[in-house]
């Protein structure tokens, strides 16, 4: 498996689609990063050269923001956002969907499994 930015990218897959499995490179930019190299996008990731490597590592390094500097400027944008207590930070805080999404029902991803609270009984239980 060639390793590029620190990943292990799949051997049996086109180059353009290889590049994705890369945090922070996506459909447009594996496509751009094939195009500017003179790469041909449907050679098997296994059969690219060290040289194809080594310039797509230096490509990458150069232009693109990628793996853990991407996945640490992410998480310093989220902790500043909860520290000037924005509406979003405040979202963040609290594990609710950040982006507007409805809470009432399906929220399960953000706000995890449910915790059933006990429904209110009525007069005639109590007697």
């Amino acid at each position: 498996m060639p390793r590029i930015s620190g990943v292990d990218i799949p051997n049996d897959k086109p180059t353009f689609v290889s590049l994705r499995y890369i945090h922070g490179i996506g459909p447009k930019s594996a496509a751009d990063i094939c195009k500017r190299l003179n790469l041909d996008p449907g050679k098997r990731a296994k059969d690219l050269s060290e040289d194809e490597l080594s310039k797509i590592a230096a490509l990458l390094d150069e232009d693109y923001v990628v793996e853990g500097q991407l996945r640490r400027q992410t998480q310093q944008n989220i902790v500043r956002l909860r520290d000037i207590a924005c509406y979003r930070g405040l979202r963040h805080r609290r594990g609710l969907p950040v982006r507007g999404q409805r809470t009432k029902t399906n929220a399960r991803t953000r706000k995890g499994p449910r915790k059933t609270v006990a429904g209110k009984r009525s007069v005639k239980e109590m007697r």
